[in-house]
C-alpha cells in the first residue's frame, strides 16, 4: 500500500473512528507509544464452540491456578458425582432461562426453607424410622 500513517496518541484519539476505518480498509496505521509504534489492524474473530458449564479448560487451570491435569481430573469427577447425586436425590434445581435475579431468588428460597423441607423425602423417611425405634 505504501507508507504507514503514524499518529501520536492525542492525534489518534481525536479521530479514532476514522483511523480504525482506514485500518479495516487496509491502510497501515500506527500509533506512537513511547519509542514503539503500535499498528492498528483487523483481527479475525473465530466463533468458539459451545462448552458445557461443568467443563474446565486444563490449560487455563494450570496457567491461572497451577492445577495439574490429575488434580483437575479428580475435581471434575467429584463435581460430576455431586451433580449426579443431586439429580438422584431431587435436590438439583433447574432454572428456566436463568438470569442473575432468578439464580439469586432460587438461592434465597432454598436458604429460607425450613431445614426439614430441604431434606429429600428419602432422608426424611430414614429419620422417621430411626426415631420410631
Amino acid at each position: 500500500m505504501g507508507f504507514m500513517k503514524t499518529l501520536t496518541i492525542t492525534e489518534a484519539k481525536k479521530n479514532l473512528g476514522k483511523w480504525l476505518d482506514a485500518a479495516t480498509k487496509g491502510q497501515e496505521v500506527g500509533i506512537i507509544f513511547g519509542a514503539t509504534v503500535v499498528a492498528l489492524q483487523p483481527v479475525e474473530i473465530r466463533r468458539a464452540p459451545p462448552l458445557d458449564v461443568r467443563e474446565l479448560n486444563c490449560e487455563y487451570a494450570w496457567r491461572e491456578y497451577g492445577v495439574t491435569p490429575a488434580v483437575l481430573d479428580a475435581f471434575n469427577k467429584r463435581v460430576e458425582a455431586d451433580y449426579q447425586k443431586a439429580k438422584r436425590d431431587g435436590t438439583l434445581v433447574t432454572i428456566e432461562n436463568p438470569t442473575l435475579e432468578k439464580i439469586e431468588k432460587a438461592i434465597a428460597d432454598h436458604a429460607a426453607a425450613p431445614k426439614a423441607a430441604r431434606r429429600t423425602p428419602k432422608k426424611r423417611a430414614g429419620r422417621r424410622v430411626a426415631r420410631a425405634s
